[in-house]
Parts: structure tokens; C-alpha cells; sequence
């Protein structure tokens, strides 16, 4: 293995959403990282256009919700309009679940906002270096650690070597880490060539009393960019992309006769691809983001997908590079995050293919000219679950070594307060989670419909501790027990993993389907790792399920 000019933690390849959140991630944990992105600065295109309620808790957990939204769209812009053109008028719309209003079951809201907003944002958030420029040329793992050759093309491509305990790809849909790797993919890959426009155009007189963070229309989508202005129009690329006359497609689907004039700026192609890794990790090197599930953009899931892939492994990381965790925690990544990459891209490759065929329908009518093929109905482009996607964004339930059985399902609150203080077997608790994995390939039930619970593997549910103080607001770089019955709970070892003991009053621990001696441990990324419904079974319970959800080396 060559001579490292310098050592870090974390190699972190990306410098997208993905890339800079997880080193404000890893930072806050004291971690070492490098970041290293191969374009010369952040995107200058708008590119991910949806923040969700979920990512939002993330941000509001790394203190950078506050700023994010304040520099974002106005609840009402979480809407999706439908028109034939962006000057006609709507004949559909449809809220965004968890953006357009605040929801009971989280104290933040999502927002509407573009990725190159966003991305300054989350690189002033950590202070560890960020190299742009800067391309991975190659990677040479050892028993210990990977040796990684860069590229500096600011500096003559002068080359470097950086030693790194792990390496995380967060490279992109064309990730070069995962091709390195051999890692293949599954899924359709390709869905077809696309095109964005960036462009300026007084637009206000048709969207003011609208507002929306998307119209879809037949000849494409329209998105306003920021709140003091700009506009994005994205739709399939034309046959020829180099000698399209787009002030003239732009015009078209704005609305032929309106007199609107857009000055176009930037045209970006792309290409929306739709596919999952066949894994997420090799050794010490782990795929993140669109590295590890290329997602399209209908329904804005990608990015949000690949910050929880993030929030999923940093502390993981961090456990084993300060000794707390054993190495075996981290494979409890790709068994938590793969089905979610899979579920996901189901539904978003559904939605995408939908509102496709339903947009490419709809401009054929327009084009007939006829007054009856203009005149029929519009058949909506979205299931009853298109924008209803909390299940999706809340609802993800993990199952893993990193996860105790528990003590069955949580009881609804008429049943908790019952006196059993005795755990079912975690057989109760493998059985509920098949009887959903079903369910989830049948419809879009669990997709759409979130229902709180306390079941091991899920997401911690929002409860007000007091008015501005929220059960997600207690975790942090550490694990937490939830608990009536602190003092009971403070006389178990923790041993030298990071916890805090959290009380709870009397009612939130019913509503949590727990007696007044029961608790619950939460992993530091907000999932339950282990349930006690009753008094820990003995003097060394919570010391256990430390040990086995950190994979820690046994005395």
C-alpha cells in the first residue's frame, strides 16, 4: 500500500447533501473526516427540491432546521398544481404530507427549498476540511485501514495519498466507489433523458394566489426556486438537446400566446436513473445516497432517502472508531437501509411511470385539437398515496442485529395501563414485523398511513415533554432510556457506552405502551433499539442490550 500524506477517520467521497451532511454528522461525534468532491465548488443547479419532515428532524438534531427553513418557501408552497400549461388553470392539486402544514406527529415541518440553497447551508455546518476539485483515483484497502489516491486538478493533478480508517461513497448515481467495488445494481436503471432549464420570467399573475413547489403541466414541470425569485422547468429532453430552440419549448408549455419572456440561463441533461445497490458495503468502504439507490424525482424521496442512509451509519462509525462499538455494528447498515432503498424506489419508479404516461396522454389531447379530446376529463396522475407519504418518511421500521425483540407490539393506550410487568417473547415481535413486510408489497397502505409506535426497529414517536421541548430533542451522541422510573433504571450499568436517562411522565409512559417501571432505549439516529414493558428482567438488562446492539467485544 503506498505512503499516506495524511490520516483521517472518514474519507467521505461526495460533496453533496448526502457527503456534507454526514460530515456534520461525524464531526459533531469527533470524528476526523476529509471530504473530497470532484466538482470545483457546490452545484450550481437546483437539482433536489424537497427537504422532508423526517431529513428536518435530522437538521433540527444537528441545530440547522431554524436556518434551512428560514431561507426556504412558505408552508403553501407544499402543494403540486396540475394545468395543461403553467398560464391555464389548475384542474388538480394535491398537498405534500408533512410540508404544506405542520403534522401532530413531529414538531418540525418539512420544507420546499433547492438543493444549491441547502448546500451552503450544510457545508458552514462543520469546520472539517472540504477539498473541491479533487477526484478519488483509487482505493487500496488493508486489515486496518484504506489508502486512497487523489487527484487535485486545481494543482496540476497533482496526486496524493490519504489513509483512512473507513471510506464513504457519497459519489452520485454514477458512483465510481461502487464500480471500483463491483458492486452491481438491480432495479430499471435508465427511465429516459431529461432536461432542466433555469430561466427568469415574471410569473407572479398566475402563481401568486397558487403558490405550489411544482405545476406540473403536459409539456413539463415548472418549479420556482427560491422565494425572491427564479424558475426551473424540467421535462424529457428533446431529440436533439445541442440545437433545441428552448426559449421556444419554454414558451409552449408556458403558454403559447400569453406573451410571457423567459430568459433562459443554464441548461443542465440528465439522465433519472431507478435502480438499488446489490449491497452497501465492502469492507471498510460503505455507499451512501444516490451511490447506493438512484431514486427519480417524482415525489422528491432521493436525497431524504440518503441523508436517513446517513444519519442510519455516522453514529455506527463513530462507535467503533472511539471503541464504545464493536465492528460488527456496522453490518447492521445494509440489512436496515437496503429494503428501505428497495420500498422506496418501488414507489417512486410507480409514481414516476404514472405521472409519465399521464402527462404524455394528456399532451396528445391537447394536440388534437379537437374540442372533445381537449375537453375530456383528466385522469389525475397519483395514486390516493402519490404526495401521502409518510409511511415512507416516518413509518421505517429496521431489523437487525443493532435491534432487540423487545417485548411485543405497543398496546393501544386504552390497554396499556394493565399491570404486566412480564415481557412476551420477541417471537410476538418478529411475527407483527412479517405480517407488515407483507402488507407492505400489497398496496400503498403503509406507504401513505403512519401510525406511531414504540415496536423495536421503528423511529421514536414525537411526544411534547413540554411546549418547545420534544422526545426527538433527547437524543443526540448518545443512546437514550425513556423511563417513569429514572431512579429504578439509574441502578443498571451502562457500562462506557454514551446515555442519558430521560423521565418520562406516567401518561406519555402508557401512551408508550409501558407500566410505570418499563422503558425504552433509542439509538442514537431516533430508533427504538430495545423495549422493557415492565422492570428490566435483571441487574444487567440494559448492560446487555448495550452490548448487543453495539456489537461490543464480551469480557
Amino acid at each position: 500500500m503506498p505512503m499516506a500524506d495524511t490520516e483521517v477517520d472518514v474519507l467521505i467521497v461526495g460533496g453533496g447533501p448526502v457527503g456534507l451532511t454526514a460530515r456534520a454528522l461525524l464531526e459533531r461525534w469527533g470524528a476526523a473526516t476529509l471530504l473530497v468532491e470532484k466538482r470545483r465548488g457546490l452545484s450550481p443547479f437546483p437539482r433536489s427540491r424537497l427537504v422532508n419532515v423526517r431529513s428536518m428532524e435530522i437538521y433540527r438534531q444537528l441545530g440547522l432546521a431554524e436556518g434551512i427553513a428560514a431561507r426556504a418557501f412558505a408552508p403553501e408552497f407544499g402543494h403540486i398544481r396540475f394545468r395543461d400549461t403553467f398560464t391555464g388553470a389548475d384542474f388538480a392539486s394535491a398537498p405534500v404530507a408533512g410540508v404544506d402544514a405542520p403534522i401532530p406527529q413531529s414538531p418540525v415541518i418539512g420544507v420546499v427549498t433547492s438543493q444549491d440553497r441547502l448546500e451552503p447551508a450544510l457545508l458552514a455546518a462543520a469546520g472539517a476540511p472540504v477539498r473541491f476539485g479533487v477526484e478519488l483515483a483509487g482505493l487500496a484497502e488493508g486489515p486496518q485501514d484504506v489508502v486512497a489516491t487523489l487527484v487535485d486538478h486545481r494543482n496540476g493533478a497533482a496526486r496524493t495519498h490519504v489513509r483512512a480508517r473507513y471510506v464513504l461513497a457519497a459519489d452520485g448515481a454514477n458512483s465510481s466507489v461502487r464500480r471500483w467495488l463491483g458492486i452491481g445494481t438491480t432495479g430499471p436503471g435508465a427511465l429516459g433523458d431529461f432536461s432542466t432549464v433555469v430561466f427568469d420570467a415574471d410569473l407572479g399573475r398566475w402563481c401568486a394566489d397558487r403558490p405550489a413547489g411544482v405545476y406540473f403541466t403536459a409539456h413539463g414541470s415548472f418549479a420556482p426556486l427560491y422565494p425572491e425569485g427564479g424558475w426551473a422547468w424540467f421535462g424529457p429532453s428533446p431529440e436533439n438537446p445541442a440545437d433545441a430552440d428552448w426559449p421556444a419549448l419554454l414558451a409552449r408549455a408556458l403558454g403559447d400566446g400569453d406573451g410571457v419572456r423567459a430568459d433562459v440561463l443554464r441548461v443542465q441533461h440528465w439522465v433519472m436513473n431507478a435502480f438499488v445497490a446489490e449491497r452497501l458495503r465492502r469492507g471498510r468502504i460503505l455507499l451512501a445516497g444516490d451511490a447506493a439507490h438512484a431514486v427519480p424525482v417524482f415525489g422528491g424521496m432521493g436525497m431524504n432517502a440518503g441523508l436517513a442512509d446517513v444519519h442510519n451509519l455516522c453514529w455506527k462509525l463513530a462507535g467503533v472508531l472511539q471503541g464504545w462499538a464493536g465492528p460488527g455494528v456496522l453490518d447492521s447498515y445494509e440489512p436496515e437501509r437496503l429494503p428501505v432503498a428497495g420500498r422506496t424506489l418501488r414507489r417512486t419508479v410507480a409514481n414516476t411511470r404514472r405521472a409519465l404516461d399521464v402527462q404524455g396522454r394528456r399532451r396528445d389531447q391537447c394536440a388534437s385539437g379537437e374540442p372533445e379530446a381537449r375537453s375530456q376529463e383528466v385522469e389525475l396522475p397519483w395514486s390516493e398515496g402519490f404526495f401521502a407519504q409518510l409511511g415512507l418518511v416516518l413509518g421505517v421500521s429496521y431489523r437487525s442485529g443493532a435491534v432487540l425483540g423487545g417485548a411485543g407490539p405497543a398496546p393501544d393506550a386504552a390497554d396499556a395501563d394493565t399491570g404486566d410487568t412480564g415481557d412476551r417473547d420477541d417471537r410476538d415481535d418478529r411475527d407483527d414485523r412479517d405480517d407488515r413486510d407483507d402488507r407492505d408489497d400489497r398496496g400503498d397502505t403503509d406507504d401513505t398511513d403512519y401510525v406511531p409506535t414504540t415496536e423495536p426497529g421503528h423511529r421514536m414517536p414525537h411526544l411534547r415533554l413540554t411546549r418547545d421541548r420534544s422526545t426527538l430533542d433527547t437524543f443526540g451522541t448518545w443512546f437514550t432510556l425513556l423511563t417513569a422510573d429514572p431512579a429504578l433504571w439509574a441502578r443498571q450499568s451502562a457500562g462506557s457506552w454514551p446515555l442519558r436517562v430521560e423521565p418520562l411522565t406516567a401518561e406519555h409512559a402508557r401512551h408508550c405502551g409501558l407500566t410505570p417501571h418499563g422503558a425504552l432505549l433509542v439509538r442514537p439516529d431516533g430508533h427504538i433499539g430495545a423495549r422493557w414493558r415492565g422492570r428490566p428482567p435483571g441487574a444487567s438488562a440494559l448492560h446487555d442490550a448495550l452490548a448487543t446492539i453495539t456489537s461490543a467485544p464480551r469480557p
